[in-house]
């Protein structure tokens, strides 16, 4: 099997891990975690040999962009204390917690290392915690905050692990000059994160194509990871801001198409990457083996220290800021300790831990071998395998023995209530154009009852009893006029494609007559 080979097998298996992952109650994730260890203990399964250095950029863009298309700045804006809390906090002290244990356990070893182990395993991955959290009926605020905290705490592991990496390889550390480091890449990523998004938006909005539209959006999130990191600046803010920014931008876009086929590429690409990223961490167990040699049972004992401390680290942390934030006047619907416990138990590292620690060097600047090198990605890869194939799967009991659930009768009542806005604004446009044109009034009516009807099928429950039973009635005729009419599409369609196979007829005018068939009378 060669890498090509691998490469398809994987990604066929992303695609089949979504109806096994809902079949087994599992996420996508952990089933592509699982089969990536699986074949890295094949023998004949070949290493996947993707230079450490590109595996952020070409996996972390499209992933932060398509998270990032999910939520706004409001959102953000409504929970920044808890998200910066999480997110730089936290970030911050499990690093130093863990770089403390680390040289602990050995002395020898300069405390920088053990800052590099920390950066690491620092930040919970976004996706594996939206992935898996997505799909479990959690309250909103709690699904925002996780997002966002996976989000933007890459923003800080990665200046911290540059940091460790600069006093390690170079024994030159120096607090003042990290701080600046950390100031001038959020400055840097947020302005290459606006320009472009900005950028995005004139260019989306002069396209008038859903294919060159979406195309720009494709590209985006890798050129601002690429300019951004060029700059010195953070790459993963600046995907971030782009995102954020060309998401609020293009509601003002009323092209139908853009909006289907955007949210169509997306989730296939989504899927995809996501698929292959964990797969990819299963694959570098091989890797990992390989490195630590037979020394992997040594380190056993450190290794369950560390992942103890992130472990518990997180839950003191979380449970400190929610008494806290609970005694706050006019907190605005304050955690409760059950969303905490869900909260601690969803923070999965995943494919930027295992992405930075590839990426560690080999050497420093004087020649000789980067210290503890083989001990730091043994205990990365565990922390992730721990806390993806552990506290994953468990995630859904923890949920139940909590009884932590979104309220969805009030998220059905905020629909229902956008519904009747909906159609107030359209039943109110049609009258300015009727008194505008001067539209008869039978005209008029079978307008607003279309209007009506077409509001009721979209969503009956907030429909009134008049487009109930009007929906009722179509629905009943409309099944009669679908099964004919598939019956004649269908007898079109068979002779189109007869007349593919006879000499002189040009495919491309049979593909052409065929889509149209496909995409149904209106068009």
């Amino acid at each position: 099997m060669d890498q090509l080979v691998l490469t398809l097998v994987i990604l066929l298996a992303a695609v089949l891990a979504e109806p096994l992952g809902a079949r087994l109650g599992l996420a996508p994730s952990i089933l592509m975690t699982v089969f990536g260890c699986l074949l890295a203990l094949i023998p004949a399964v070949p290493s996947l040999h993707i230079p450490p250095e590109l595996i952020l950029p070409l996996v972390l863009p499209p992933l932060l962009y398509a998270a990032a298309r999910r939520t706004s700045w409001r959102q953000f804006a409504e929970n920044w204390q808890i998200i910066a809390l999480r997110a730089v906090g936290l970030v911050i002290v499990t690093a130093i917690a863990v770089a403390a244990v680390f040289h602990a356990w050995n002395p020898a070893t300069a405390v920088a290392a053990g800052l590099v182990l920390g950066a690491l395993v620092a930040p919970p991955d976004p996706v594996a915690a939206t992935s898996m959290a997505g799909s479990l009926g959690l309250p909103r605020r709690l699904i925002v905050t996780l997002g966002g905290e996976g989000l933007f705490n890459d923003v800080t592991a990665i200046v911290i692990y540059t940091v460790g990496i600069q006093a390690v390889v170079t024994g030159l550390f120096s607090p003042w000059h990290a701080l600046g480091d950390f100031a001038i890449a959020a400055v840097v990523g947020v302005a290459v994160g606006l320009l472009l998004g900005w950028l995005g938006s004139k260019l989306t909005k002069y396209l008038d194509t859903a294919t060159g539209q979406v195309a720009v959006s494709l590209l985006l999130p890798f050129a601002a990871y690429g300019i951004a990191e060029h700059w010195e600046g953070s790459a993963v803010l600046a995907v971030l801001v782009c995102a954020l920014y060309l998401t609020d931008a293009v509601t003002e876009i009323g092209d139908r198409d853009y909006r289907l086929v955007a949210d169509s590429f997306w989730d296939i690409t989504e899927m995809l990457i996501t698929g292959f990223a964990f797969a990819l961490i299963g694959l570098e167990l091989r890797v990992v083996i390989d490195t630590t040699g037979h020394n992997w049972p040594g380190l056993a004992g450190v290794t369950v220290a560390v992942i103890a401390v992130v472990v518990g680290l997180r839950l003191a942390w979380l449970m400190a800021t929610w008494a806290i934030s609970s005694k706050l006047p006019n907190a605005d619907e304050p955690f409760t300790w059950r969303e905490v416990i869900v909260t601690w138990w969803a923070g999965m590292r995943g494919v930027a831990t295992v992405a930075l620690a590839l990426a560690v060097p080999f050497t420093l600047d004087t020649g000789a071998d980067f210290p503890a090198r083989s001990e730091i990605l043994f205990i990365a890869f565990a922390v992730v395998l721990f806390t993806l194939l552990i506290q994953g799967p468990t995630l859904p009991l923890v949920v139940r023995l909590t009884g932590v659930h979104a309220d969805t009768r009030q998220e059905r009542a905020v629909e229902q209530a956008l519904w009747t806005r909906v159609v107030n604004a359209e039943l109110a446009e049609l009258k300015a154009i009727a008194a505008r044109d001067n539209l008869p009034e039978d005209v008029y009516e079978d307008l607003k009852a279309l209007l009506r009807r077409l509001s009721a099928k979209a969503d009956p429950e907030a429909a009134d009893a008049d487009a109930k039973a009007a929906l009722d009635k179509e629905r009943k005729l409309a099944s009669q006029m679908r099964a004919v009419r598939a019956a004649v599409t269908e007898a079109g369609r068979r002779e189109a494609q007869a007349a593919r196979r006879e000499p002189g007829m040009p495919p491309d005018v049979v593909d052409r007559v065929t889509r149209r068939l496909d995409l149904g009378p209106t068009h």
